[in-house]
């Protein structure tokens, strides 16, 4: 019985196609992997904006540290009319195993700083880290964790009050998260 335990332990293990990895590229130490899964608090935490004497308010979809000078971008690819307001209802779909679409908040504008930002930020030496979960609850109806995609680059965008950006993973997506989100409405 132990053998067939083991056999069937290393067939499971032979589906995994993906692995969990330390992200180097920053430049500063953090403790979360890439293709881990983690609750909204965990991330925040790792980044310092929550901590034992304060936690952090931060209930939008960005999150940044302005001494890391990194942006923290949660988005929910799978977005319900029960779950979301219309005004909430952003299009936020991989492209390919490297691309990544995003639109930010409605009051955006692609002239203001938060706008700018985004678009400049290899230049502002800015780090964007990618947290994705296909949907508010997992499918025994608890908050899902987001899945760390690591940084991303800027590639294009295009609108304004939302801005659409397209940006390019530093790590390929998981084939399960693209599978997943294949069936989704991609704009």
């Amino acid at each position: 019985m132990l053998d067939e335990i083991k056999a069937y332990l290393h067939y499971l293990i032979s589906l995994v196609d993906f692995e969990e990895s330390p992200c180097q590229t920053l430049p500063y130490a953090q403790p979360l992997q890439i293709h881990a899964r983690y609750t909204r608090s965990q991330i925040l935490a790792a980044f310092g904006l929550s901590t034992l004497e304060k936690k952090s308010e931060n209930r939008e979809g960005i999150a940044e540290n302005k001494e890391k000078n990194t942006e923290l971008l949660f988005i929910n690819l799978n977005k319900s009319e029960d779950e979301f307001s219309p005004t909430t209802m952003y299009e936020d779909y991989p492209i390919n195993e490297r691309l990544f679409h995003w639109q930010t908040q409605n009051k955006i504008a692609v002239d203001s700083p938060k706008g700018r930002g985004f678009i400049n930020h290899q230049k502002l030496e800015k780090k964007i880290l990618l947290f994705v979960r296909e949907s508010k609850k997992d499918e025994y109806g608890q908050t899902a964790g987001y899945l760390f995609l690591g940084p991303a680059d800027y590639v294009r965008s295009e609108g304004s009050k939302p801005i659409s950006i397209t940006w390019k993973l530093q790590n390929p997506l998981p084939e399960f998260l693209l599978a997943s989100a294949s069936g989704l409405s991609m704009g």
